[in-house]
């Protein structure tokens, strides 16, 4: 039996360690869900460009027109694209029917907005809800039909709200309380749901989400907010090609309403922007065959005097142009480009709650999205708990962590997540002697760069390293010129001043501008081949201890210390036998985005500690999923491995991150077959048992301790609680684990689900190692969200970003469609071999 339930691993038990407490999770219960066969129909609608929205309108009509031939008072429900679900078999003939369904539509951006559609319905199975129940039992395997019977309780949830709010993916969003953000945006408050398969039962979670909206206002207004300016007055002087082409980019695409033809309101998307303001542009008037100034038909055609004729017009038809100050933003378009920094914090500052606000807020969603009463709901005869579900949790045992043995306390068990490093020397301090500082900030004096140097090597060695240089040599560089020559010079200067292979270069930033940075790091990285720290110009005048002791910490990393450590006995599974730690990620490039690559990186433990890393990185086609070339990374790695211990691992954990349910299988077979595939390439009988756990932080759960006594000081659950029954997969290994102190805002659980385990982990045994791990990431001194070797896996993937020649930082929005994807792969370059070994992306 337990072959055919899952291609993944079973549950092997339910975990015991730690001390027990209540949690409410924002999961409702479903409490009643049909049994019975339901019927589903495929739709198509001709017209087919129409968007889901405009689908959803038709079938609304039809249901209150033509359909009552068919359908005859029953509720069925539509997901706005080709499939319908009715609890009760339709009167078809032959199974099939075509109908006439008219649109009148005030809200007609086009054609194909009114008008008349076409909308055939055609049965396309039954669906046997029976087996649901089977499968949430655990005697059934997740088939085709179970899929499809939870997206009917997807669809059926989500066949009111989606009539009524702004829908985005699983979201609905509504203006009230919406709140402004800088340059011409605005984020709306919304609400996610999924009805999802959990033990026993089906859920639905729900969720507060939030996202950005264009500004609904007049265009001048909403313009002058994008290029920053206080009000439009500051453009009368006329617009800077710069910033015109910065505009264009901004305004491409968004659908404006005019204002100027009275009851008739016209909604267009923008193509572009005429190159020239709107006096000096003209166009060619057909009836009396003249050129004729905009400003001028206007004037004539509408009797409007236009009060902005400095502004460029947007060109919304290929020969349709219009003057801005007609045009209004139409409401509740999402804003689609990446935020910058200011909107980002604005952002942040709206969705960071409490979790007891946050508590509440999902529950008002319940309400808003409106299990109760909805005739459509009742007649599939479903049944939703009005209140959160209140689950058991476990909160593990505090590992106890080492520094070195000379430190006062050298082993101690933290409080609530969190330390400091007074007292603290580090377990393994590096030889600092051959290094040179660059100084890109005009204004920082060599006097005051050598203070700064000298707190900082005493913070050095009050820490645990050995600093036999502490007077490197200073260059001042240009932060606009040749950052190659720079470093390169300060390069040789540190090896002939210590006559010895350099092993730094401490850079002072002006601000905290990403070109420089990115610039600084891909040459040291990938030209020169040597660490680098960067600290910024304000903290050399007043440079803090906590300050010099965080920088100490990256810097010891990064020359091949180790921080901390756990003690052997403490992580059994990695200390008892040669065992390699892996992490894994992906990352993508912006949305909208379809030249740039994906870039996969992959790390590795180098010792029995789990505590050093060596990383492997590849550039791959734009947006995918898979590690392509995972087996030669593996392959790296492994021989690193060996060079390093002496030994080959007996035992291979591979945490990977950023995989969606919906790529369980793909990574399954492409990925575990792989590291398979690496082994039995250095030697056809090396076979070392794999056990391949995916991380999730994008995901909805949320908990709130049910009494308060079980919470920290900011009302979250403390670190180390664990969550494996009640919501968690039906029957297979899978956990929520928050391991990190909450510092604002609700926390949230990261989740870990296993697809694959030769090494036969008990429940307590993955949780404990896991939880763990998260106390010796290098650079902090707090238990992390997210076990580090997936977290070492993002950062390298993140500075890999910056590896690429000639790329456009300053501005964030720059798509380099110039190049096609394989010279865009080619135009990174790699990290210097002796740098794979080094942790230098701390």
């Amino acid at each position: 039996m337990s072959l055919a339930l899952t291609e993944y691993v079973l549950r092997p038990n339910t975990g015991r360690a730690g001390k027990p407490m209540r949690v409410r999770s924002n999961f409702f219960e479903i409490t009643r869900f049909p049994i019975d066969h339901l019927y589903h129909y495929d739709i198509s609608i001709d017209p087919p460009s129409a968007p889901p929205a405009i689908f959803r309108k038709v079938w609304k009509a039809f249901e209150d027109t033509k359909g009552h031939s068919v359908l005859r008072g029953i509720k069925t429900i539509y997901d706005g694209r080709k499939n319908v679900f009715s609890p009760k078999p339709l009167p078809l003939v032959d199974n099939a029917s075509q109908f006439e369904v008219e649109l009148q539509d005030s809200d007609a951006t086009s054609k194909r907005a009114g008008g008349t559609f076409r909308v055939r319905i055609k049965k396309a199975g039954e669906i046997n809800m029976d087996n649901l129940r089977q499968f949430l039992n655990g005697e059934s395997s997740l088939t085709p039909n179970c899929l499809t019977a939870i997206m009917v309780l997807d669809v059926l949830i989500r066949h009111l709200p989606s009539m009524m709010y702004a829908t985005v993916g699983r979201s609905f969003f509504t203006p009230q309380d919406k709140r402004i953000l800088p340059n011409g945006a605005e984020v709306w408050q919304g609400f996610y749901q999924s009805a999802r398969p959990a033990v026993g039962k089906m859920v639905i979670n729900v969720d507060v989400s939030a996202t950005a909206f264009y500004e609904n206002d007049q265009l001048p207004e909403v313009v002058a907010k994008v290029l920053g300016r206080r009000s439009i007055d500051e453009m009368r002087r006329g617009i800077s090609d710069r910033d015109r082409a910065r505009l264009e980019k901004a305004l491409k695409g968004i659908k404006v309403q005019v204002l100027h033809r009275g009851e008739t309101v016209r909604k267009y998307k923008i193509l572009k922007l005429t190159p020239t303001p709107l006096e000096r542009t003209v166009f060619k008037d057909i009836e009396k065959n003249e050129e004729i100034s905009v400003a001028t038909y206007f004037q004539r055609q509408y009797n409007i005097r236009l009060a902005y004729p400095f502004l460029p017009c947007v060109v919304v038809k290929k020969d349709i142009f219009l003057p801005m100050e007609v045009c209004q933003v139409v409401g509740g378009q999402r804003f689609m480009k990446k935020l910058n920094e200011k909107q980002t914090a604005e952002m942040i500052k709206f969705t960071c709650q409490k979790p007891s606000v946050r508590a509440s807020k999902i529950n008002h969603g319940f309400n808003m999205l409106q299990y109760k009463n909805n005739p459509y709901i009742e007649q599939f005869g479903m049944t939703v708990k009005p209140e959160m579900t209140t689950i058991s949790a476990r909160v593990l045992p505090t590992p106890q962590i080492s520094y070195s043995p000379s430190s006062q306390d050298g082993t101690f068990a933290p409080v609530g997540g969190a330390w400091n490093l007074r007292g603290k020397k580090v377990a393994q301090g590096a030889v600092l002697g051959s290094w040179s500082v660059v100084n890109f900030h005009a204004q920082s004096t060599t006097p005051a760069i050598q203070r700064f140097v000298r707190e900082l090597c005493q913070t050095f060695v009050d820490t645990g390293l050995n600093v036999v240089n502490r007077q490197p040599p200073i260059t001042h560089g240009d932060p606009q010129g040749n950052i190659d020559r720079t470093l390169k010079e300060a390069w040789l200067k540190a090896g002939n001043g210590a006559k010895a292979t350099p092993q730094l270069i401490l850079c002072i930033l002006p601000n905290t501008g990403v070109p420089l940075y990115a610039e600084i790091k891909r040459i040291s990285d990938t030209v020169i081949g040597i660490p680098t720290q960067c600290v910024q110009s304000k903290h050399i005048n007043d440079a803090k201890k906590q300050y010099c002791a965080n920088v100490c910490l990256k810097v010891n990393m990064k020359l091949g210390g180790m921080n901390l450590y756990l003690s052997a006995q403490q992580i059994p599974f990695i200390s008892e036998r040669p065992t390699i730690v892996f992490g894994g990620d992906v990352t993508h490039p912006a949305p909208g985005d379809m030249s740039r690559p994906s870039v996969a990186a992959v790390v590795a433990s180098m010792d029995a500690r789990a505590s050093r890393y060596a990383s492997a990185i590849r550039v791959q086609a734009n947006r995918t999923e898979i590690v392509a070339d995972l087996a030669n990374m593996v392959k790296e790695l492994l021989k690193s491995f060996y060079r390093s211990c002496g030994q080959k691992p007996e035992r291979i954990l591979f945490y990977r991150d950023g995989v969606s349910e919906g790529q369980f299988k793909a990574v399954l077979d492409n990925e575990v077959q792989a590291i398979k595939a690496a082994c039995t390439s250095l030697d056809s009988d090396y076979r070392p048992k794999v056990t391949f756990v995916v991380v999730q932080k994008r995901h909805h759960a949320r908990f709130f301790p049910v009494d308060p006594k079980d919470a920290d000081r900011t009302g979250n659950c403390q670190p180390g609680t664990v969550v494996d029954t009640d919501i968690v997969h039906p029957f297979e290994f899978d956990f929520y684990l928050q391991s990190h102190a909450g510092l604002q805002g609700t926390s949230r659980p990261t989740h870990y689900h296993v697809l694959y385990d030769d090494n036969r982990f008990t429940s307590d045994e993955l949780q404990e190692l896991t939880y763990r791990l998260c106390y010796i990431y290098g650079r902090a001194t707090r238990a992390v969200s997210i076990v580090p070797p997936a977290y070492y896996a993002d950062l390298v993937a993140a500075r890999a970003r910056f590896h690429r020649r000639g790329e456009n930082w300053s501005d964030t929005e720059a798509t380099s469609e110039s190049l096609d994807s394989e010279q865009q792969i080619a135009s990174f370059a790699s990290v210097k071999p002796e740098l794979q070994k080094l942790m230098y992306y701390m």
